[in-house]
């Protein structure tokens, strides 16, 4: 098989197509053949540190086809279509390849769904889920009504957690408030679907909010917790959480205690690999069933404009997200 492989660590360039044997699925384990992989921020973030074991396929998201099974698997998996999530945490075998191996429950019935869309779903979704469901007014897990009466503040609603996370209150029927920096990244969060689109360059977040959630939001799914920690202080209603996933715009963050402490507000760090394990099974499964009710769409009209790559452009493809580009960016495996 064709499969996109680093060696050591550095920059775009250490990422080589090569011939690889097709792997085996072990006990437990399926074989997909890879229509799309997915490329995220951590893809890069892991290959400029290094593989952990001497070689790296990258990427975590994908989806194609089951093509065999390991032992101690349904045989009716064969010919399934798939979403994986995962894929290279922690194991070498990511979905940059013709061919990967998961484990089982890393490999989602995708539907009619398309691949590109499966290929979008692992880790925003994943991490966009938990952001939605980790605070004291959210519920355990999502799905229509879910989040009716809950108000949610996305900040950043142009980016690809963002989008995912627009997407999914809006399916649980929160009332979503996103903030953004031109007009053209508004006109994509209103493409997601978002309630109501702050520009954060040119209207003040703390009063515009204020007067859609009078009494503050629930949570807020935060990208840049160094930049808007004083608007967040400000906008949290009683028992409300910070969802914080990225540290765009700094790494540090400095919080007033007292402001915090008189609302019982809730800070919540998150990183999808090492979520809680029920939690992200939970998430599985309601994106899952977010994706069948039609509630979850990519491309420009859904917010998300998709930037496809052939295989052999996989540094292409990783170049795009570290240049921040505004969309999905995506390989396709099997051209």
């Amino acid at each position: 098989m064709r499969a996109i492989v680093y060696e050591t660590g550095g920059d775009a360039s250490v990422l080589h197509l090569v011939d690889r044997p097709v792997p085996e699925p072990g006990p437990g384990e399926v074989l997909v053949r890879v229509a799309v992989s997915g490329v995220n921020p951590t893809d890069w973030k892991s290959r400029r540190q290094g593989p952990p074991a001497g070689w790296q396929i990258p990427g975590q998201d994908g989806a194609g086809v089951v093509e065999a099974v390991g032992a101690g698997v349904d045989r009716n998996l064969i010919g399934e279509r798939v979403w994986i999530w995962e894929a290279a945490w922690q194991r070498p075998w990511g979905t940059a390849a013709e061919y990967t191996v998961v484990p089982v429950r890393q490999a989602v019935p995708l539907g009619g769904a398309s691949f590109g869309l499966g290929a979008s779903l692992g880790i925003p979704f994943l991490t966009a889920h938990r952001c939605l469901t980790a605070g004291e007014f959210m519920p355990d897990g999502l799905h229509a009504g879910a989040l009716t009466d809950h108000t949610v503040l996305v900040q950043g609603g142009a980016g690809v957690v963002g989008n995912a996370a627009i997407q999914l209150a809006r399916w649980a029927d929160a009332t979503v408030i996103t903030t953004v920096s031109s007009a053209e990244k508004a006109n994509l969060a209103a493409a997601a679907g978002a309630s109501f689109v702050i520009n954060y360059r040119e209207q003040d977040v703390v009063e515009e909010a204020r007067k859609i959630a009078p009494d503050g939001v629930h949570t807020i799914v935060e990208v840049s917790a160094a930049r808007n920690a004083a608007a967040d202080v400000q906008l949290l209603r009683r028992g409300g959480a910070v969802c914080v996933y990225a540290d765009d715009g700094g790494d540090e963050v400095t919080l007033p205690i007292r402001p915090l402490m008189a609302p019982n507000a809730r800070w919540q760090f998150v990183l999808v690999y090492t979520a809680p394990t029920a939690a992200k099974a939970q998430a599985v499964n309601d994106v899952t069933a977010a994706v069948a009710q039609g509630g979850v769409r990519v491309g420009a009209e859904a917010g998300l404009p998709l930037h496809r790559h052939p295989l052999a452009d996989t540094a292409a493809a990783h170049r795009e997200v570290e240049r921040s580009v505004v969309g999905k960016v995506l390989v396709s495996a099997a051209d």
